[in-house]
């Protein structure tokens, strides 16, 4: 399978896990917190065989950064957390880093 693939489930797994913490109350909700274990077993699952293919680099950073712009996409929108124009400008600079990272490094290269 194409690890483009695998990295893209891990992190939507990450964001699951991770919207699910919130949920969970401090683990005292206990449907939100087996989705958190659940969420983040598959996502380091999906981003160890992700590795087979991908350099730790490249796999990492993208996981990290997609996965701090979806959570915080979901704050917005689910948790009507609040953004000014710095959050905005710093979720920018975290997708353009992603996409030098994956596009115009060399480091993409296996």
């Amino acid at each position: 399978m194409n690890p483009y693939v695998l990295l893209g489930a891990a992190i939507l797994s990450e964001i699951v896990g991770t919207t699910s913490l919130k949920l969970s109350e401090g683990f005292s909700q206990p449907l939100p917190s087996l989705v958190v274990v659940l969420g983040y077993g598959a996502a380091f699952y999906l981003l160890s065989v992700t590795l087979e293919e991908l350099p730790v680099g490249v796999v990492y950073g993208t996981w990290a950064a997609l996965g701090i712009v979806g959570v915080a996409a979901i704050g917005i929108v689910v948790f009507d957390e609040q953004i000014d124009i710095a959050g905005v400008l710093g979720i920018l600079l975290i997708i353009a880093g992603v996409y030098c990272l994956n596009v115009l490094s060399g480091m993409s290269t296996h």
